[in-house]
């Protein structure tokens, strides 16, 4: 049991720090629609620490001008906090905030049982807002105890479009200037990587170093007692290093000195789940297919060689090939539209297959300079040769800085600088 007190003092700082946001002007994320606080569901934000779940949470709260409580579980003095603790805390709430139909619940997954809490509070109607850092503690417990009451949100990192927006970058000028400007911004967030907090902090290489460190040993490595754990770590900043890569799991065993292949599975898996990286299937309309070779991408570039002793080449290709595909989650996830990547036994490949249920709605492929003729077609006819297969005719390549259309075997194909499609509404 955590002491009554010291509840009160927790509660009472975060409420004081809460109001010092009243006059600060927070980005607007497109994520914040997502939210229904009129809903009699839980509304659950999850997505990798630092990414601004908190802030959205609180926008979301704000424009809607409720009253709320807040806590967060992400103190060090609420460590020990136990179930049996959380009916105290909402006590102590209102005494702080009195009456309130709202409830902000930040990084609650820190408390064991802490389901039964919500599910209870929304059995009396209060509207729940929750965020967490862990995938699958998060989805596996609402998916058993809140069932059919949650609505779930994905939050990553900033996207092309929030970071114009804090950096003041004009989005839609259409001079000379205007543009200038947002390649200019354009060129720093592939380099930088979209975490909110390095657009103010100095040293980016120890912030995410500290980041990475922090979600390995919290949020995977005690949670799920990892035994061997220097493994675990030089299979991350493996495959970090390298992304975007396909998991071949006994070639990663064998080089790890790891017993099992269904061990590296279980690191890569943790790995998703804490939402450093995400992975991507291949298509196919066989589903024995679809769950063989996957591919796996850092959540943000700045995490391919923004670590301390990264040794990562910088390459801009894969950097804009990571950008294309978070994007791609940000616009289709929310609307229940699926992502692949296309390889067939002719060895033509296309980076990503939008689709609906069994049908392909866009295809996309990546590069970041296709100025060199032989790159150029080896991406027209990747293009191609999966329009043929999934009949689809929807087809970009996002690339730097070129723009045309071009008409190729009947097919119409745009071509799109990375700056102008990532604005793209």
């Amino acid at each position: 049991m955590v002491d009554k007190r010291l509840i009160e003092q927790v509660l009472t700082e975060q409420r004081q720090e809460l109001q010092a946001l009243g006059d600060v002007d927070f980005c607007t994320r497109r994520e914040e629609d997502e939210i229904n606080l009129d809903s009699r569901l839980a509304q659950v934000v999850i997505g990798v620490r630092r990414s601004g779940k908190s802030t959205l949470c609180y926008n979301a709260l704000k424009s809607k001008n409720v009253d709320f409580a807040y806590v967060n579980f992400d103190d060090e003095r609420f460590e020990d906090l136990q179930t049996s603790d959380l009916n105290t805390v909402l006590e102590v709430l209102y005494k702080i905030y009195g009456d309130f139909k709202y409830l902000f619940l930040d990084e609650i997954q820190n408390v064991e049982g802490w389901h039964l809490f919500v599910n209870r509070l929304l059995r009396q109607r209060m509207h729940i807002v929750v965020t967490g850092s862990n995938a699958k503690l998060l989805s596996g417990e609402l998916a058993t105890h809140l069932t059919g009451r949650n609505n779930q949100i994905e939050l990553f990192p900033f996207s092309f479009a929030d970071w114009c927006y804090c950096k003041g970058v004009d989005m839609n000028l259409l001079t000379t200037k205007a543009e200038a400007a947002r390649r200019a911004a354009f060129d720093e967030y592939l380099r930088q990587g979209g975490f909110p907090e390095l657009l103010w902090e100095k040293y980016s290489t120890r912030y995410v170093g500290k980041l990475v460190n922090a979600i390995l040993k919290r949020d995977i490595e005690q949670r799920h007692k990892i035994k061997y754990t220097e493994a675990f770590e030089q299979l991350t900043n493996h495959l970090m290093n390298v992304a975007p890569v396909t998991v071949v799991a006994n070639s990663l065993a064998r080089m790890l000195d790891l017993k099992s292949n269904h061990t590296v599975d279980n690191y890569v898996g943790f790995l998703k789940e804490a939402y450093l990286m995400v992975g991507l299937k291949k298509f196919s309309t066989k589903s024995s297919q679809r769950v063989r070779a996957e591919k796996v991408y850092p959540i943000d570039v700045a995490l391919m060689d923004g670590r301390q002793d990264a040794f990562a080449a910088e390459n801009l290709g894969w950097r804009l090939e990571t950008i294309v595909f978070v994007e791609l989650l940000r616009r289709n996830r929310p609307i229940d539209r699926d992502i692949y990547y296309f390889a067939n036994a002719s060895g033509y490949e296309a980076d990503f297959v939008v689709c609906r249920g069994n049908r392909v709605e866009e295809i996309y492929q990546v590069s970041y300079d296709i100025s060199n003729e032989k790159s150029r077609q080896r991406e027209l006819r990747g293009l191609l040769a999966a329009s043929a297969e999934t009949h689809c005719d929807n087809l970009y390549l996002i690339t730097d800085f070129q723009r045309e259309d071009v008409a190729l075997k009947d097919k119409q194909i745009h071509i799109v600088p990375a700056y102008e499609w990532l604005l793209d509404k």
